[in-house]
């Protein structure tokens, strides 16, 4: 039997669609809702810290804040193949937090990319099994999109 746990962060990060029919294509930001979906074995170890979890709620928020938040918070991601939105970044200096992907930033290809850069770092010390089983990435309290293994 496996156990499921979910855990979240937030940023204000700025994107575009370059491509867009509609009004994405304009440089914009969100308040995304970046979340992690686990599932594994629970801690059987007898009088550890972790007994009768998956993972510590604060090593998978630590992880969050490592590979999502501290790179995107308060950035633009843009793709690159978008010259123009590169170019007008490039005018804003080196100072600017600007991240460079190899695809167009909607919320279907960034739950993938999130999914990629936080997968390999859900482990515990313990022999427990853990796989990341979906990333959520929510774009407006409406809107989300996710990437399952």
């Amino acid at each position: 039997m496996t156990t499921r746990i979910s855990r979240w962060i937030e940023t204000d990060t700025g994107h575009r669609v370059p491509n867009h029919k509609n009004k994405c294509c304009h440089m914009h930001g969100h308040r995304y809702r970046w979340e992690v979906e686990i599932e594994g074995d629970i801690i059987i170890d007898v009088g550890t810290s972790d007994e009768g979890m998956l993972i510590d709620f604060s090593d998978v928020s630590r992880i969050l804040t490592e590979r999502i938040h501290d790179i995107v918070d308060h950035s633009f991601i843009v793709y690159e193949g978008d010259s123009e939105a590169i170019e007008a970044l490039r005018l804003l200096g080196d100072d600017h937090r600007t991240v460079v992907v190899p695809f167009i930033p909607t919320a279907e290809n960034l739950a993938k990319w999130a999914f990629e850069q936080v997968s390999p770092y859900i482990k515990t010390e313990y022999d427990n099994e853990l796989r990341v089983v979906a990333f959520h990435v929510r774009e407006t309290p409406k809107s989300w999109a996710s990437w399952k293994a």
